[in-house]
């Protein structure tokens, strides 16, 4: 049963296929200016929150996975958590990513590395892969290429350990690993802060409570 599409997840779909658009008629003037460079490298501010939303245009692939991640999970968190709080949880996700990944840019470019653009909603769709994990830690699902069903919670450590792995390796070049890992972090660190657990509260008795958002 595919879940239902709901409002802030459709118009993240349409706006990340939107500025793919964009990409492909404007080019490198528009990448410039709005993928996430490294710190003294073409760096501007609003680039943690805009990289989100470019795509790699040499093809579809990494459009297309992004947005049918976004699509599977961001649909069912934001009939959990309705639309400001999924919202608020993407992009802060999202600018997660981008922090970590400027943190990494600027140690490669410090050891001699050529500064790269970091483009994709991979950031932010890994914080809605460990928001489902978390809510949803038993549901069991298919995921290919895996011939079998696994639960949410142990996609969601496969997929943290594969980047980490990935990551420190180097034996996916071209890949922000780093990014993934710091959507998962902000993503974690976001759903503790609403349940009021450590390191942003103390313990509780009983299960916990999300705080509301106005």
């Amino acid at each position: 049963m595919f879940p239902r599409l709901l409002p802030v997840t459709r118009n993240l779909l349409i706006a990340n296929v939107g500025v793919y658009l964009l990409q492909l008629m404007l080019g490198n003037a528009f990448q410039a200016w709005f993928a996430l460079w490294p710190v003294g490298h073409g760096f501007m501010l609003w680039q943690l929150l805009t990289y989100g939303f470019l795509h790699d245009t040499s093809g579809l692939t990494h459009l297309l996975f992004n947005m049918l991640a976004l699509y599977m999970f961001g649909s069912s968190l934001e009939q959990t958590w309705g639309p400001k709080r999924f919202l608020t949880y993407f992009l802060v996700c999202v600018v997660g990513a981008g922090l970590l990944q400027l943190i990494v840019g600027w140690w490669m470019v410090s050891a001699g590395a050529l500064p790269y653009a970091t483009v994709g909603a991979s950031g932010g769709v890994f914080g809605l892969l460990l928001g489902y994990g978390m809510l949803f830690p038993n549901q069991r699902m298919i995921v290919f290429p895996l011939p079998m069903e696994i639960k949410a919670r142990t996609l969601v450590i496969f997929y943290a350990v594969l980047a980490l792995v990935l990551g420190f390796t180097g034996l996916q070049p071209g890949v922000a690993h780093f990014a993934h890992l710091g959507g998962m972090l902000f993503g974690w660190l976001m759903i503790r802060y609403w349940r009021g657990q450590p390191p942003f509260g103390g313990r509780r008795r009983g299960p916990p409570r999300m705080r509301v958002v106005k």
